[in-house]
């Protein structure tokens, strides 16, 4: 049967370029779940977040109020990553097939100008521009989640708070990737004395695996948000430390407000979908590159017989890494904050376009060079100019039962952020997101700093539908621009090669942009490597597979089922 569709999905290919959906007008009708409200499923990076969102399942909550109680209990559990102190991008099915999607990403204060990462003409080293203020934007996860809630939630806004107000409360037992990270990055783990005295010992060393932390602050901070409401976040004395952290940080002080609190709004968008192989495939659109990039990269794959080839054939990788350069060059000049720049989101994922970028990819050869398009639309030209990566992100996925599907990826960018921590938790430094050049030879770079603008991200939280309209996979990753890769690899390892979920996930990644292929260490693609350069990939090194970390959710067998990195600590849960 897999045959069947697979030919299928060759011969209509050529129809399906043109007729390439981008950002619906009008909501996408999905076939109704076939399975009980008992069968759903959380995955996430952590497996006391899992079981938080599957708390709320088992309450009667849906996938809305699953994936927030999630995002709690991970501001708890693995302070590293995410939490209320950063954003996110939440793809959301609320079961009646009316799909949309929620931008919490962060935004930089009414101050902050073209030259906010500059120094004496000059772009300040990451290093430099991570700890402290200047890299922190206004957060944007509590006010998602109060929006996406007010709209979709079932149970009360005070339950979602409950397993991670008891976690903070009566401890959490220390993991060794907890561990790793605050020994690793003691620069900004440490910063802030408060995050020195609760994470690391008198000795100034990393509190060893086994031990529990509890976080009295952040406990009672939840439960006051929990009473009174989002508004707790974004004024009070909530909003007051906010912003006395980042104005009076000892590195980097910046001036943010009250007024940049109080400005801030999440805003729900259409999402961007488009077809690969019979299979609709939605994600977020700007300031997400995920959804273009992820379907760029799958669509110029639709010409080539992935399937017919298979997993273990070098030239199936080097096919996807082929995509990702062309897909990746288009990223780094259109993408942007499309209410601040001129994004061609429907040429980016327009399917004679891709087409046209499809054949420049050859089975046999690597491109010399893999240049930027000029996708329908676009008004630019905006300059080539790569932003920084993030690193500190977490996904999380969660299917109801009931037909509710989400897809949630958060952040504070950097391990623990900008180490200013507050209530609890640490601030985001999502600002150095943002690409520090302003222009590149006289030409604008779509990704620049401005007031009030939100940074370009990676994260790419994904729903992927069917041939017949029915739920297929919800899935996300973190780490950095390798996001999108991991997101890609996962959907062609579940559609071409028919990979149950869990190995999907757990297939080798790669991550190619520009002239560079990074291969994961200790897989079969290291392996590779000697025939990947043989196809002229000649830049190419491994990577540690600790830079991955995916999770998901899918329907399989008639059933519910989730998936978490087994790079990872992550994990899945049922009500």
């Amino acid at each position: 049967m897999h045959k069947i569709k697979r030919l299928l999905a060759l011969a209509v290919a050529p129809t399906l370029l043109s007729a390439c959906a981008t950002v619906p007008e009008t909501p996408v009708a999905v076939a109704p779940p076939v399975q009980p409200a008992s069968q759903g499923v959380v995955s996430a990076a952590d497996p006391r977040a899992a079981e938080a969102g599957a708390a709320i399942l088992r309450a009667g909550g849906n996938a809305t109020d699953a994936a927030f109680a999630v995002m709690l209990a991970l501001t708890v559990v693995e302070p590293q990553s995410s939490g209320i102190g950063g954003g996110g991008f939440l793809v959301l099915d609320p079961g009646d097939g009316a799909l949309t999607t929620y931008d919490g990403r962060e935004t930089a204060p009414a101050a902050a100008t073209p030259q906010w990462f500059m120094t004496d003409g000059k772009e300040m080293a990451r290093s430099e521009a991570v700890p402290g203020g200047r890299s922190t934007g206004v957060p944007g996860n509590i006010a998602m989640m109060a929006l996406a809630h007010r709209e979709h939630g079932a149970l009360p806004w005070a339950d979602l708070f409950a397993s991670a107000i008891a976690l903070a409360r009566d401890g959490f037992v220390v993991t060794e990737r907890l561990n790793r990270s605050l020994a690793e990055r003691k620069t900004t783990g440490a910063f802030s004395p408060s995050a020195q005295a609760l994470y690391y010992g008198a000795d100034g060393e990393a509190l060893p695996v086994g031990t529990t932390i509890r976080n009295p602050a952040l406990a009672a901070f939840l439960a006051r948000l929990a009473a009174e409401g989002p508004a707790a976040f974004y004024a009070g004395a909530n909003g007051d430390a906010i912003v006395a952290a980042v104005r009076d940080a000892p590195s980097n002080p910046a001036p943010m407000t009250m007024a940049d609190l109080a400005a801030y709004r999440a805003i729900e968008r259409a999402p961007v979908c488009g077809i690969y192989r019979l299979h609709r495939i939605c994600g977020m659109g700007p300031p997400s590159s995920g959804a273009t990039t992820v379907f760029a990269i799958l669509k110029q794959l639709e010409g080539f017989d992935l399937a017919g080839m298979g997993a273990n054939d070098p030239t199936s990788w080097h096919l996807l890494a082929e995509s990702m350069r062309l897909a990746f060059a288009d990223r780094e000049v259109w993408l942007g904050d499309a209410d601040f720049v001129a994004v061609p989101v429907s040429g980016l994922v327009d399917g004679t376009y891709l087409a046209e970028r499809a054949r420049l990819i050859s089975a046999d050869a690597a491109m010399a060079d893999a240049p930027s398009g000029s996708p329908p639309g676009a008004t630019g030209p905006f300059a080539l100019h790569a932003g920084l990566a993030e690193q500190g992100t977490s996904h999380f996925a969660i299917a109801d039962g009931a037909g509710g599907v989400a897809s949630l990826t958060s952040t504070v960018e950097g391990a623990f952020g900008s180490g200013l921590f507050v209530n609890g938790y640490y601030l985001n430094n999502e600002l150095t997101d943002f690409s520090f050049a302003a222009e590149v030879d006289g030409k604008p770079v779509a990704n620049r700093v401005e007031a009030g603008k939100r940074p370009r991200s990676s994260m790419s939280p994904t729903i992927v539908y069917d041939p017949d309209g029915r739920f297929l996979m919800a899935i996300g990753a973190a780490g950095g621009p390798t996001i999108i890769a991991q997101v890609a690899k996962s959907i062609v390892a579940a559609i071409d090669w028919d990979l149950p979920v869990a190995d999907a996930i757990a297939a080798p990644n790669l991550y190619a942009p520009g002239d560079n292929l990074y291969v994961e260490q200790g897989t079969s693609l290291e392996a590779m490597m000697p025939a990947l350069k043989a196809l002229g990939h000649e830049n190419i090194r491994p990577i540690p597979a600790t830079v991955f970390k995916a999770n998901a959710v899918a329907r399989q067998g008639g059933r519910l089922v989730g998936a978490a990195d087994p790079r990872s600590e992550g994990g899945t849960a049922r009500p």
